[in-house]
């Protein structure tokens, strides 16, 4: 989506991550000549971005979780990210409302995008989430959070669903 021939952002795409995001004009440029440099076409893959990942795991298996955050990050299904896609992850993630960070949490735990979360998907995040974390810590967890099945469990009930039930939106005036 970037002006990848000529080697500097877009205007289009500027101007439409300066209304969209908290980044100045120089950080989203500044941002755009790092991104050109680590990803020359324009564009991370599925694998870059899992080896990119797994670098801030080094002891743990990141793959899986990695994938899933990818796929809430490619907003158009293209299997890459591009750098407007790049920067509006960053923002949501880290400087985004909290209206926003729910929006991209149901979209991580909505793992088919079918617009509802089912207690199976919640499951796989949890599963792929404690790969992340180191055996010694999984340990030192409360009982009733200690395995990926029971801090599935306490997350469903949390949602406030039945075993069968499917949860559409958190509930926060967010896809509800």
């Amino acid at each position: 989506m970037g002006n990848s021939k000529s080697g500097a952002v877009s205007k289009e795409i500027l101007e439409d991550l300066k209304l969209s995001t908290k980044f100045s004009e120089t950080e989203i440029v500044h941002w755009y000549e790092n991104f050109k440099k680590q990803c020359p076409s324009g564009r991370i893959t599925k694998e870059e971005f899992q080896n990119i990942y797994s670098k801030f795991f080094p002891e743990s298996d990141a793959h899986t979780y990695a994938q899933h955050v990818f796929r809430s990050f490619d907003t158009n299904d293209d299997g890459t990210l591009d750098f407007k896609e790049y920067i509006i992850a960053l923002h949501m993630t880290s400087t985004g409302k909290t209206t926003r960070k729910l929006e991209w949490a149901f979209s991580l735990f909505d793992v088919d995008k079918n617009g509802y979360i089912t207690k199976s998907e919640v499951k796989e995040i949890c599963a792929s989430i404690f790969k992340l974390i180191p055996k010694d810590e999984v340990d030192d967890l409360p009982e009733d959070e200690n395995t990926p099945e029971k801090r599935a469990e306490k997350l469903w009930k949390t949602f406030n669903k039945g075993d069968n039930g499917k949860r559409r939106g958190f509930g926060c005036g967010v896809n509800s």
